[in-house]
């Protein structure tokens, strides 16, 4: 019953200010369990003017599934990711789930603004406006994606091949004895936070750029691609 959703869970229903209303964020959510963890998060930064996609690990139970779908069901403005990833942690899998956001959303029809990714067990300090604000002031036009030049101890992550394994609800990733090519167009890889705030702009780059799609197709295997592909692509010149 999404009018009991709506009241019950008291969903924000309108912009709460005209700033808010010219400024919509895009959000993207990675989420496998703890349904009820999901919605308090969703709560918290639902805006009607945003848009949200809701990547569900293909892993998940059926019912967790079902249950997701049965709120995103509620919103206009609200979607599950239209591929889903056997997710495995640090794995390339993990990686790929927000590019499929990020193919969806470039196609919204919502104009927004950056693009912020979640995980389901994260939570806001900060308000819609707040953030907004933050990214006006020290960050227009520019992503945050910090980060710095590979440290000597993170070097295995890219020297040799990894590969994801799922076995009876155990997935892992594991190194392989195979040394890995350099990075394409002698990249400097950086390594940093595989969370982020990139600007529309920055993400339909990395779907199109042949530089881009290299660097991603190099990093299928290795440890932890979304710590280092997003920083790597946003040192690049110009």
């Amino acid at each position: 019953n999404c009018s009991m959703v709506l009241k019950t869970l008291h969903f924000i229903t309108r912009p709460l200010s005209d700033e808010e209303g010219n400024f919509s964020l895009a959000y993207i959510i990675t989420i496998h369990k703890e349904l009820e963890m999901f919605i308090k998060l969703l709560r918290a930064i639902y805006m009607p003017q945003n848009i949200y996609c809701i990547h569900v690990d293909e892993k998940s139970p059926k019912d967790y599934k079902a249950a997701v779908q049965n709120i995103v069901n509620c919103f206009e403005n609200i979607f599950i990711s239209s591929k889903r990833e056997n997710v495995v942690y640090a794995g390339f899998s993990r990686l790929q789930a927000d590019i499929n956001c990020m193919r969806d959303l470039v196609h919204s029809q919502i104009q927004w603004n950056y693009v912020i990714n979640l995980c389901g067990q994260d939570y806001p300090i900060k308000t819609n406006k707040d953030i907004i604000q933050y990214i006006k002031s020290k960050w227009n036009g520019k992503n945050m994606t910090p980060g710095v030049v590979q440290p000597l101890h993170m070097k295995h992550r890219t020297r040799v091949s990894y590969r994801e394994y799922i076995h009876s609800g155990m997935s892992y990733v594991s190194p392989t004895k195979n040394i890995k090519a350099k990075p394409p167009y002698n990249l400097t890889i950086y390594f940093g936070s595989a969370y982020y705030i990139l600007t529309k702009e920055f993400v339909e780059f990395t779907l199109t750029d042949a530089r881009a799609k290299d660097l991603l197709e190099w990093s299928r295997d290795t440890y932890s691609p979304d710590e280092h592909y997003w920083v790597t692509l946003n040192r690049l010149n110009g």
